[in-house]
């Protein structure tokens, strides 16, 4: 299974830790997670499952374009890492 991070903002809802979740696609993963920790879905999708503007995803140490994000490949040994988006100047 992917092991799915959260970083501190989201320390408040998430697990202290890494959260195992199954699935072939980061939003399958994420589907999964969701069911064991719904508390945390709000924060980084929107009512329709569209990721959210200020997350920002990483998968095996790889930025994910936000509009494949949700479709991108994971292995059961996958690192996702669910992060806040910054922007700004």
């Amino acid at each position: 299974m992917a092991q799915v991070h959260f970083t501190a903002w989201l320390r408040e809802w998430a697990p202290p830790g890494p959260v195992s979740a199954t699935g072939a696609t980061v939003g399958e993963a994420l589907t999964s997670l969701f069911k064991q920790q719904p508390q945390i879905r709000s924060y980084v999708v929107d009512e329709r499952g569209a990721l959210r503007k200020h997350v920002c995803i990483f998968a095996d140490g790889q930025r994910l374009a936000r509009d494949r994000t949700m479709s991108h490949p994971v292995r059961p040994d996958s690192k996702v890492y669910v992060m806040q988006a910054l922007s700004g100047g």
